[in-house]
Formats: C-alpha cells, structure tokens, sequence
C-alpha cells in the first residue's frame, strides 16, 4: 500500500522531489530483507521509475544503487544504456554488471560508455582486451591510465598495433613494465617509420641511406630486446620476427656474433622445428658437421651454412675459455678463416661483408670505451 501511493503520489510531484523519494526508495530496498513484500513492491517501483521523463530521478536511482551487490539486476541494466550523466555511476561501480555485460556494452555501446567502463577498477583482462579491440584512441588512453585494470599482454600488442602511431599511447605503453617484447619492437618499429617520414630526415639522407639505416636501427633495437627479454618470452619474440619476416640469414648472424645465444637457439628451434633440448645440446656438443646440418634443416643455404656452423664452434670455444661472447674475437676469427671472391659476390661473401661490418663497429666501440676511460683517467 505504501508503494502504491508512491507511485500516486510521484505523478504530480515535482521533478526535484521525486528524485529524492527515488533515492529514499532505493535505501528502503538496500536495507530491506531479500523476502520482505515491500523489498519487492520497491523493486517494481523503481522499474517503474526508470520511464520517468526527467533524468535527475533516474540520476538519483543509479547513484544510490551502483555501489551495492543488492541492487536489482533489471534496473541496473537499463540504467547503464541511459544516457551518460545517468549511466556513469552505474557503469564505473556497479558490481551488478558482470564481465560479459561490459564486453556487450563495450561492442554496442557509444565512446562515452566505453570510457566508462575502461576507468573501472580492477577492471577485468576480458574487458580490458574488448576496449583494446574496438576502443578510440580516448578510452584506450583512459585504460592505460587506469593503474587498477587488469590489461593482457596480448591486449598491449593491439594497443601497440593499432596506435603505436600515437604517441601519448606509445609513452604510455612504453612505460608498462609488463610490455612484451614483441609489442616494444612494434612501437619502435612506428618510430623509425615516423623519422623516415620527417622533412628533416628526407632533406639531408637519400631514399638509399634511410632505408639503409632504418633497417640497421631496427636489427639493433631487436637484438637489444632480445638480451633483455626473458628466456620463456623469447619464442614469441622469434615467432613475431619471422612474421615479419625479419629474421634473415643476416640478423641471424648479428644475433650469433654478437653473443645473443639464447635468442639464437630459440629461432633455431622455432625454424627447425626441433626441440628446444636437442637444438641447445646440438649447439653446445655436437661435431662441426652435426652443427651445420642443424642449419640446413632450419633452411639456410648450404654455403653459408658453414660459416654459421664455425662461428657456433667459436663461440663455444670462446665460452669454455671464459672469454667474452662474440664480438670482435668471433668476427676476426671469421674473416681470417673465410676468403671473399672479389670477382663474384655470393650469399658466403655478403654474409662475411656483414661479419665484417659488425667487426668494424666492435672495433669503433672499443675505442669510444678507450677514450672514455682515458677522459676519466686524466
């Protein structure tokens, strides 16, 4: 009876007074008992309320019931597709709203609701990769910036995917500890691209010379990230190069000299198909023939296959000697063993032309270092 002249009642009150009997309405149901008759009459009262033509009723009805557990799950769907000033309470708190009706508000919903939901705490890895696969470049900012939500590593490959173009995205992802490697290389992938693109790049290098230097930074920036990736990420690492189709006999031989064996053998075994185990023990302990025939399989030429297979001998020498991996010991051993063809550039030559480019740049390394521990001596 007392809901009922209620609901008499609030068809002649003023807007302003209704919404406060919406909020009183509310608070009677939240602590009312689950089998009272009233807790149910209240429940039918606030649908009612939802048809209500003015919002600050509705307004009043979401922020009394977004922070509790109890509310009833019919009004608080219908209040989180009200518009905005409405369904803001109920789409950032609400524990009603399960994972599975913020991915469907995030896919029909509009930029605003989408916000709103990325600023959730603790929001949810499902969630969170829903945001990340249809979210502007607004929300996707409002998600990162959301320290509380919970976003897979899958979910920041996207991000880096689709916005490492951005550079309020980039930074932000940038500054995520938790940034696989893949996703890093994608974003400093978009940097090289953006520099490339510059006025003041393309006025003082030629066409030649970017893509020349554009590459080498990228091989330089994979292999970093390849010595500070961890051993269990690094297949997906390798798996994202060869996507790309970066991992060319070349690189293959920058990683091998300069000592990135552990990224080495995980692309060895992601090409040969081996084992991780076998790969590793081939690389470790088998005989010269053994270890080029573990190169073959992973599809390189025959030829070069037997200056992989000596410069694997190298480092493992070097390796039992306690000496330092790669570098300049492994290129010049290299160069001294292998003779160029001035007369015919073959895949052997260009290869030892690479060796010896990154002989060259060891060299110019070791003199920076010299210098610099001189300059500090003095």
């Amino acid at each position: 009876m007392i809901i009922k002249a209620f609901l008499r009642w609030a068809e002649t009150a003023t807007a302003s007074d209704r919404a406060k009997a919406a909020t009183a309405l509310a608070k009677a149901f939240l602590r009312s008992p689950p089998t009272d008759e009233q807790h149910r009459a209240a429940v039918h009262a606030m649908i009612h309320l939802l048809d209500d033509p003015s919002a600050l009723v509705r307004q009043a009805l979401a922020e009394t019931l977004a922070p509790s557990p109890m509310a009833p799950r019919a009004v608080i769907l219908a209040l989180s597709e009200d518009q905005p000033d409405v369904a803001c309470h109920v789409l950032t708190f609400s524990p009603v709203l399960t994972d599975a009706d913020l991915v469907d508000l995030c896919g029909r919903g509009s930029a605003m609701a989408r916000g709103l939901i990325a600023a959730r705490p603790n929001l949810s890895r499902s969630v969170a990769a829903a945001i990340a696969e249809v979210g502007d470049i607004g929300e996707i900012l409002i998600l990162l910036e959301n320290s509380s939500a919970h976003v897979s590593r899958y979910s920041l490959k996207r991000l880096a995917e689709r916005f490492g173009r951005e550079a309020s995205v980039r930074n932000l992802l940038l500054a995520r500890e938790a940034l696989p490697a893949e996703a890093r290389d994608l974003l400093i992938g978009h940097v090289s691209a953006l520099l490339a693109q510059s006025g003041l790049v393309r006025s003082t290098m030629s066409p030649s010379r970017i893509a020349h230097v554009t590459r080498e930074a990228s091989e330089l920036a994979a292999l970093t990230l390849a010595k500070e990736t961890q051993s269990e990420d690094l297949p997906l690492l390798v798996e994202h190069l060869a996507a790309s189709e970066r991992l060319t006999p070349a690189f293959l031989m920058h990683a091998l000299c300069s000592g990135r064996i552990e990224f080495f053998a995980a692309a060895m075994t992601y090409l040969t198909g081996l084992e991780e185990r076998r790969v590793r023990s081939l690389m470790a302990t088998a005989r010269h023939h053994a270890v080029r025939a573990l190169y073959e399989s992973a599809g390189l030429e025959r030829a070069i296959c037997e200056v992989f297979a000596e410069a694997t001998l190298l480092w493992r020498d070097l390796s039992h000697r306690g000496g330092q991996m790669g570098g300049e010991s492994i290129c010049s051993a290299l160069m001294q063993k292998f003779k160029r063809n001035p007369d015919r550039m073959s895949a052997v030559d260009e290869l030892l032309d690479l060796v010896e480019s990154l002989q060259l740049s060891e060299e110019r390394q070791l003199a920076r270092s010299f210098a610099s521990e001189a300059a500090i001596a003095a």
